[in-house]
């Protein structure tokens, strides 16, 4: 089944390791998500730390070159139009986003340089706070602590930049964002947006999760959530179960037109039996025995977050 996924960190991982992202021995690579049957891949710039406005400008370089020494197999994807492109051309749809926009420190500028530079989707923040945005990890003693929850909303710089990521016509990404953040984004809000890679608290009461009223508003807005492949986040030991469990709970929460899929290969440890993107086809043919319509499988897997960037980006 062909299928998008909405969150990867191949890109920095194979930027860090200095290697080449055809065939690289991660959980994807260009090799492994063509075995697969992807259809189109996010592959997220993840940066955090004193040195991330430098790091960027790396990891956007190769990116760049990754798409110019394997044209045979990626079509960069910059507006919805370009899927069906890639598709004709029987190449993998190659999506560039970002992960954490704190390098930016809400900048108008530079936030403008990432749609000069192709990036269709970001996140405000990661699991430290930053000029936009806090995250909804609370940390002590520099261990996460699950239980607890984070009602900081964002700042004056977050919000402006939310709106000129909408005037942009960046999809935002609300994954590892705060819950008063996510209320911020949420209220009133009639455009689509993105939790890429995250799961659902009711079914795993971890604060990394979304609650059912986030999912409610979220589907409300016309967005979609990606479930994470997480081990931490998912809480079944059975990786299969798991998924299917945060999957059932979504589509009954927020309709079979709010869930995608997020994996966050590269970013998590390997799940058993899940452990790489090749596996793609197999948890496909799980959920269908579980019971997962055809029409409705295709949704998660393609139709609806390939809807929400058509809204935003045709």
């Amino acid at each position: 089944m062909n299928y998008i996924d909405l969150h990867c960190d191949t890109l920095t991982a194979c930027a860090d390791g200095k290697k080449e992202l055809i065939d690289c021995n991660l959980q994807t690579d260009i090799l492994k998500l063509k075995k697969s049957g992807c259809a189109a891949q996010c592959f997220a710039i993840f940066t955090n730390g004193s040195d991330s406005k430098a790091k960027f400008g790396e990891y956007l370089s190769f990116y760049n070159s990754a798409l110019s020494k394997h044209g045979d197999f990626l079509f960069p994807v910059t507006r919805f139009s370009h899927l069906a492109k890639a598709q004709a051309q029987n190449k993998i749809g190659s999506m560039l986003t970002v992960e954490n926009l704190g390098f930016t420190d809400g900048n108008p500028d530079e936030i403008q340089k990432l749609k000069n530079n192709g990036v269709i989707m970001a996140s405000l923040v990661w699991n430290d706070k930053n000029a936009c945005a806090q995250p909804n990890l609370v940390f002590e003693n520099g261990l996460p602590r699950f239980d607890k929850n984070n009602e900081n909303g964002l700042t004056e710089r977050g919000k402006a930049a939310a709106e000129l990521l909408d005037e942009l016509k960046i999809i935002i990404d609300i994954s590892h964002l705060s819950d008063g953040g996510v209320s911020d984004l949420l209220e009133n809000r009639k455009i689509p947006l993105v939790a890429s890679h995250s799961n659902a608290r009711a079914v795993c009461p971890v604060s990394r999760n979304l609650t059912d009223a986030q999912i409610k508003k979220i589907a409300d807005c016309g967005g979609v959530v990606g479930v994470n492949f997480c081990p931490d986040f998912i809480g079944d030991k059975d990786i299969y179960s798991g998924v299917y469990a945060h999957i059932s709970h979504i589509i009954n929460t927020g309709g079979q037109d709010c869930v995608a899929l997020g994996s966050d290969f590269d970013g998590i440890p390997a799940p058993e039996n899940l452990e790489d993107c090749t596996k793609m086809p197999q948890l496909f043919s799980y959920l269908s025995r579980r019971g997962i319509k055809d029409v409705i499988l295709e949704k998660l897997a393609f139709s609806n977050f390939a809807r929400v960037f058509s809204e935003i980006n045709p």
